[in-house]
């Protein structure tokens, strides 16, 4: 890996979420249990002590929607009962995304936003290893022995205030637990564009229209390869489909979604 993709995987961690693998090499045993018993690991969504570092306590996973089955075969909104192998939203088949499929782990609502919020921007990297376990899980339709993981990449500028990407963090994480192919640099913001929170689906749509491509030095390689790309929260899928748009104009035989959240409209299944 070159210096680049070190810079932008690096972890910043966070000391509310410290784990025993980023203490020096020099602690013992015992030393880790006396800091357990000074500082007791915690729940990152309840607040409550825990075995170790870095996991939920159960009421914290009985918060959390995880998603399965009966899902849209295209964007993976769930539905409320079983339709049929392949069946679509309404929504996908009046205005299909641009990826070939997406799949999210959770729904994102009031429980799992304040994970997704403390990881993306209060240096909570150490939730990536608990998260790719989902996404592992949520991704299994996905896994091909050529699939290439690659995270929706941030413009240069919110990088740097940020200092790593929350997305690249995910997808690194999850190449390590299944043993895919991981590309850190294959797509790249060409221009800065203004936060999408709280603009509609158009507008989502308008803000990246352009803004994202595939890295010049990576033209060759993406020809014929299969990607799957990584995100935090899957909105209206705007951003997503602007990566597997740039990913097709220069030649990927396919191109699919995961996300780690998805947001789902009015909070329940689609009937």
């Amino acid at each position: 890996m070159n210096s680049s993709s070190k810079k932008l995987l690096r972890s910043p961690g966070a000391a509310a979420g410290r784990t025993r693998s980023s203490a020096p090499l020099f602690f013992s045993a015992g030393a880790a249990r006396i800091l357990d018993a000074l500082a007791p690991p915690l729940c990152p969504m309840t607040g409550e002590p825990v075995s170790e570092p870095g996991i939920l306590s159960a009421s914290g996973w009985s918060r959390l929607q995880f998603i399965d089955d009966p899902v849209c075969a295209r964007c993976g909104a769930p539905f409320s009962h079983e339709i049929g192998d392949g069946a679509e939203c309404a929504k996908c088949v009046a205005d299909p995304p641009d990826f070939d499929s997406a799949r999210a782990a959770v729904v994102y609502d009031d429980a799992s936003h304040g994970l997704i919020v403390s990881f993306k921007h209060a240096d909570r990297t150490d939730l990536a290893p608990l998260f790719a376990t989902w996404l592992v899980r949520a991704g299994r339709p996905f896994w091909n022995s050529d699939a290439v993981l690659t995270p929706a990449p941030l413009h240069r500028g919110r990088l740097f205030a940020r200092r790593y990407n929350q997305a690249a963090l995910l997808a690194a994480a999850v190449a390590r637990a299944t043993g895919l192919g991981f590309d850190p640099l294959a797509l790249e913001r060409t221009r800065a564009t203004p936060p999408q929170k709280n603009l509609s689906a158009e507008a989502r749509r308008r803000n990246v229209a352009g803004a994202i491509d595939v890295r010049k030095s990576h033209h060759d390689a993406v020809c014929g390869r299969r990607f799957v790309i990584v995100d935090d929260v899957l909105t209206t899928g705007a951003t997503l489909s602007a990566c597997a748009r740039a990913l097709k104009r220069r030649g990927a035989a396919r191109v699919d979604a995961l996300a780690l959240a998805r947001v789902v409209k009015g909070g329940a299944t689609l009937s």
